[in-house]
């Protein structure tokens, strides 16, 4: 027996020394600690793990490492998608998806509707047996129809603690007793819970009940309604953007303050509300070339879905615009007050491709006044702070979820796009070979 673990042992030594490590020689080093480019940099990652960080002339590089010529280009950490829904493990759209955000240079999603199936596919992915960015699951959606009763919200909240997801998703329709009881349950067990807020408790009882996340700013709106207003705010439609004409926009410190004294973070999703309401045409945004890569059936349902929006009662071109400039003052003043903003655009969804999305989000997020850094600090450190994790900077002992761009991000956000190459756990893939991946995608609903 001795004999056989030595052995074991030896083997294991072996793989470790077959891993070459990978320089990035001449590199600009954007590390997301602040808002500047460190020029002329070489950095190592040996094992996943970012190993040596420093001048170019000072720095050997280490014998068979696998050079990447970062002449020109911009290092900085891989993205987080902070609402995407994956899908079934089995399904074809999984593959897809998952190419979809790793070309990109997203290195983390949080999925947002979880399945059983995700709890072994985020073993996978860690280990590298399926490729593509780490994943942070939540268990299927408590709502109105999952939950009969504040007991039964309690049960499958500890069921879903029990069977190791690592937050539970609220949905819509939720009584107040039972997000009480969902709330309390999960904050006993020390368990995130994260997403909607129920009509029935508001953004104030979601703050006060210690939700993690408000995805959407769902409920905002309708918190800054006249004080004799419905307190759900009336039929607002999508995320209540037919009420944004009745806004006390006065109030939006105030809600603002309460949100970061609360320590909730939000996951705007302004390209999932923006692009749904905004006057881009129908024709213009199912052109996009990203949904080249989407099955027709999927673009034409999202076509759909906006003639729907544009044509719904009590919409207009100016109550769409007054919502996204409603929802842009949130964000802003969400940021100036130290509450957490986190990157997310809510993929695959309406017109937002996997990956692609999370690049127009982005540029929302610039457009509301974040600059290019404090936008992409969303999407870096913020989220990697927000979930624990050992990644978001390129920093000594970091881990290795990198993005290596042709040009900086800092200067113009959709630079973002430019991705040369993207190394997940401490694995490099240069953009040539992503590309085949994308085009198999392509071929494959030709």
């Amino acid at each position: 027996m001795k004999r056989i673990i030595l052995l074991t042992a030896l083997f294991l030594v072996v793989d470790v020394a077959l891993a070459a490590p990978t320089a990035f020689l001449n590199v600009n080093v954007i590390a997301m600690t602040e808002d500047r480019v460190v020029e002329a940099q070489t950095v190592i990652v040996d094992d996943g793990v970012i190993m040596v960080i420093g001048d170019v002339d000072g720095v050997p590089v280490p014998k068979g490492a696998v050079v990447v010529d970062g002449t020109d280009r911009y290092l900085m950490p891989g993205l987080v998608e902070m609402h995407a829904h994956v899908a079934d493990v089995g399904s074809p759209e999984l593959d897809r998806d998952l190419t979809l955000f790793m070309a990109n240079g997203v290195t983390t999603v949080r999925g947002m509707l979880g399945r059983p199936s995700h709890l072994k596919l985020r073993q996978q992915l860690l280990d590298g047996e399926e490729l593509g960015p780490r994943l942070i699951t939540s268990g299927p959606s408590l709502n109105g129809k999952s939950v009969s009763s504040p007991a039964d919200g309690v049960r499958k909240v500890q069921a879903q603690h029990a069977a190791g997801y690592d937050f539970i998703k609220i949905h819509p329709g939720l009584s107040a007793s039972e997000f009480a009881a969902i709330a309390s349950a999960a904050n006993e067990l020390g368990m995130p819970f994260a997403g909607h807020v129920p009509v029935s408790v508001g953004v104030v009882g979601a703050l006060d009940a210690g939700m993690t996340t408000i995805d959407h700013l769902d409920g905002y709106i309708a918190a800054l309604m006249p004080a004799d207003s419905d307190p759900s705010g009336g039929y607002g439609g999508f995320f209540d953007v037919l009420l944004a004409d009745q806004v006390v926009v006065e109030r939006i410190e105030e809600l603002v303050m309460r949100t970061a004294a609360a320590g909730t973070w939000n996951v705007p999703t302004q390209s999932l509300i923006e692009q749904l309401v905004n006057e881009t045409s129908v024709s213009d945004l199912a052109n996009r070339p990203e949904m080249r890569y989407m099955p027709r059936a999927t673009v034409e349902r999202w076509v759909e879905a906006k003639k729907s929006q544009l044509d719904e009662r009590g919409f207009s071109p100016e109550i769409g615009a007054r919502a996204i400039d409603i929802r842009r003052r949130i964000v802003l003043a969400l940021h100036e007050a130290g509450a957490g903003l986190l990157l997310g655009s809510d993929a695959p969804q309406i017109f937002n491709v996997p990956g692609f999305s999370l690049h127009h989000e982005l540029e929302f997020l610039v457009a509301a006044g974040l600059t290019p850094f404090d936008a992409l600090r969303t999407g870096t450190a913020a989220a990697a702070e927000f979930l624990g994790t050992n990644t978001g900077l390129v920093a000594l002992g970091k881990e290795a979820d990198l993005v290596l761009l042709d040009a900086n991000p800092l200067v113009d956000i959709g630079n973002s796009r430019r991705v040369h190459g993207v190394m997940l756990r401490g694995d490099w893939f240069p953009y040539a070979e992503i590309k085949d991946r994308l085009e198999l995608l392509v071929s494959r609903d030709e």
